[in-house]
């Protein structure tokens, strides 16, 4: 069983594994696209150990982060 975190993708960079930097809640990470690649900026993606494996609609995103939040104790 993998955990794979939804993040939003704020840039696409250049490169034979299609890096972009996504973000987690703020804070942003390089991933590799290159299973994704209907991915684009501003579109949310299900990421596990730096590649993003799937595409996600924001409400997906935002719920399942709402679900870390509250597994978290966050109010």
């Amino acid at each position: 069983m993998c955990l794979a975190i939804p993040g939003e993708i704020v840039e696409i960079l250049d490169g034979p594994l299609r890096p972009g930097r996504v973000s987690f809640g703020g804070v942003v990470k390089e991933v590799c696209l290159v299973y994704v690649p209907e991915a684009e900026v501003g579109g949310y993606v299900l990421v596990h150990a730096g590649f993003a494996i799937a595409v996600v609609s924001e409400a997906h995103a935002l719920e399942a982060l709402e679900w870390a939040r509250k597994l978290e104790g966050e109010p």
